[in-house]
């Protein structure tokens, strides 16, 4: 079959569905209450690809950092400070997000909003700090400027599949886990590539640059060549082009990738915990906090959980198999 008419009615739909992330470092995706139309201006656009050398040694962890997912203890509701205060006098929220993440992050060709899994954990904590008319201004932010853009207050957090690290623990501060993934290969179905290993050899890869994935294979690629791109959904175009071999990423992002193109498929197995936080200034601790009660509030209840919720609206019929949360860890 040829790779250049998989899902989404192909690849040129594909573009243009996730054409604003493909060309823009910082855009907005709408302002309104809770919501996120389109941007005036969208355009079309393909993702060209930057193959780049790998080398085997890696940035690594800090030492001493062994459970990065430990944030803050909730607030009581009563005890915020200036970060949350600044949210409320602005009247909006302003959150980095991804719009080409199926499931996760993206834009509804139907009606054009943003949703997905990540989205309503934005609606939720907005809602708990502005009310119930909240209003949140979503920008597009590809995952290289995540966190330069939590850093210069361009936005008030990012809430975009981002893996809490050690590494990224000295710039930016995370709330509790939300979920957790892990780095995998996803491959044509009719590829010899059988997982992260030696039938890697001579092939090419594609992950996103500034990614986990990325790290990872900055400590050995098994012999592949790296392609790396702004967005992860940018290295399903360059495989349905032929332009690479396979696509490395979070397990969780691959199986949103694989619902929109049943001609490929994951392989081998998750190789990296990729713990999901929501990522903020490190300045603004009062922010952290409020949003570790959110998400406290968020994923009670066991089965009755606004978080299952979520995962059964979005998430179980293409992961399967995961039964909560991850149980929150505090400093």
């Amino acid at each position: 079959m040829s790779r250049t008419a998989r899902g989404w009615g192909g690849v040129a739909a594909m573009a243009a569905a996730c054409a604003l992330t493909v060309t823009a470092a910082l855009g907005p995706l709408g302002v309104g209450p809770l919501g996120g139309g389109p941007a005036a201006g969208d355009t079309p656009g393909v993702a060209t690809g930057r193959t780049v050398h790998v080398q085997d040694a890696a940035a690594t962890d800090a030492g001493g950092c062994t459970t990065p997912e430990a944030s803050l203890s909730p607030s009581s509701g009563s005890t915020d400070g200036a970060a949350v205060e600044r949210i409320r006098k602005r009247g909006r929220l302003i959150v980095g997000v991804d719009q080409n993440s199926y499931l996760w992050g993206f834009r509804d060709p139907e009606t054009g909003a943003i949703t997905g899994f990540d989205i309503d954990i934005v609606k939720a904590i907005a809602q708990n700090i502005l009310g119930s008319s909240a209003k949140v201004q979503y920008l597009t932010v590809p995952t290289d400027k995540r966190v330069p853009d939590i850093q210069d207050h361009k936005v008030d957090m990012v809430v975009r599949t981002m893996s809490i690290t050690c590494d990224r623990l000295k710039q930016v501060a995370f709330s509790i886990a939300y979920f957790e993934a892990g780095q995998q290969l996803l491959v044509p179905k009719d590829s010899a590539i059988t997982g992260f290993d030696d039938s890697l050899a001579g092939k090419r890869v594609c992950t996103a640059s500034g990614s986990t994935g990325y790290a990872k294979l900055q400590q050995g690629a098994h012999g592949a060549r790296v392609t790396t791109v702004d967005n992860q959904l940018d290295c399903l175009v360059l495989l349905q082009l032929g332009q690479v071999d396979a696509v490395f990423t979070d397990n969780a992002l691959a199986a949103g990738q694989a619902a929109q193109d049943p001609t490929v498929h994951l392989v081998g197995q998750p190789v990296t915990k990729e713990p999901y936080g929501v990522a903020m200034n490190l300045d603004d601790q009062d922010l952290v906090r409020r949003v570790n009660q959110v998400l406290a509030a968020y994923e009670a209840g066991g089965a009755d959980s606004t978080w299952m919720h979520a995962y059964e609206t979005w998430l179980a019929k293409d992961l399967p198999g995961v039964t909560g949360p991850p149980a929150p860890t505090y400093k």
